[in-house]
């Protein structure tokens, strides 16, 4: 597999185009935001945790029958994967309160809730990527109804397989973000990573937090708390 040139950054990423059309090569990089980009660092080894991290819970949710546009890990930093058209929205699922959604609704950090969250936001840094309705991104044109309700099927299995993964390690899953994409065939499969980067893991013993908020409330010990995460995962029974 040949890598050939650079087509996108993200704040996080990189994705290159290689010598098979249907394939690309994500490249992780140590840089972390927040904020919008407002807050900026370099967190040496991020990227290859990160990297490591997600190849674990691709695999863990393909035995699960659920895909993904992962097809293997390539070295510390780069994964190869399938090409796919981003749909520009994201899913947050919050099975916890917590983060933006506690400031916004003026809720108690932490509360554990009997229902679970699902936030659809447009992917645009701009905006501040906002909140919105099935109907808004409808008429936006950034997907159908069909492919909404779709993303949202395969959303709650996510959900479900990630909570079991992580509390198989004295992890709650608090809350995280995903996005989808199509591949050639019109198929809507999980797309980006899935890391402490994009989801707020706590130690359900401790309440330790091991995910991105370490980086953004200036709490230290950021790379510590990812290798931990890395670590419970690859050790798991």
């Amino acid at each position: 597999m040949q890598q050939l040139d650079l087509f996108y950054e993200g704040k996080a990423k990189k994705i290159y185009h290689t010598d098979d059309p249907d394939l690309i090569i994500i490249h992780f990089k140590d840089d972390a935001s927040a904020f919008n980009g407002i807050k900026k660092a370099r967190i040496k080894n991020k990227g290859i945790i990160n990297n490591e991290i997600s190849e674990i819970i691709f695999q863990e949710l393909a035995k699960e029958n659920i895909s993904s546009h992962f097809i293997k890990r390539l070295n510390d930093r780069d994964m190869l994967a399938k090409k796919l058209d981003i749909i520009p929205l994201e899913i947050v699922v919050r099975n916890v309160i917590s983060g933006s959604m506690a400031k916004r609704l003026n809720l108690k950090e932490g509360e554990v809730i009997n229902n679970t969250i699902y936030e659809l936001c447009l992917k645009n840094d701009k905006l501040g990527d906002p909140l919105l309705n099935r109907h808004h991104a409808v008429a936006l044109h950034l997907a159908t109804y069909e492919d909404l309700d779709k993303m949202m099927e395969e959303t709650i299995k996510i959900n479900q397989a990630l909570k079991k993964l992580f509390d198989s390690v004295n992890i709650t899953l608090v809350d995280f973000k995903i996005e989808f994409g199509k591949d050639k065939d019109g198929n809507i499969i999980l797309a980006d990573e899935i890391s402490p980067d994009s989801c707020r893991l706590w130690d359900k013993t401790t309440k330790e937090i091991l995910d991105k908020d370490r980086f953004r409330r200036d709490l230290g010990d950021v790379i510590q708390a990812y290798q931990q995460v890395l670590e419970r995962l690859k050790n798991r029974k």
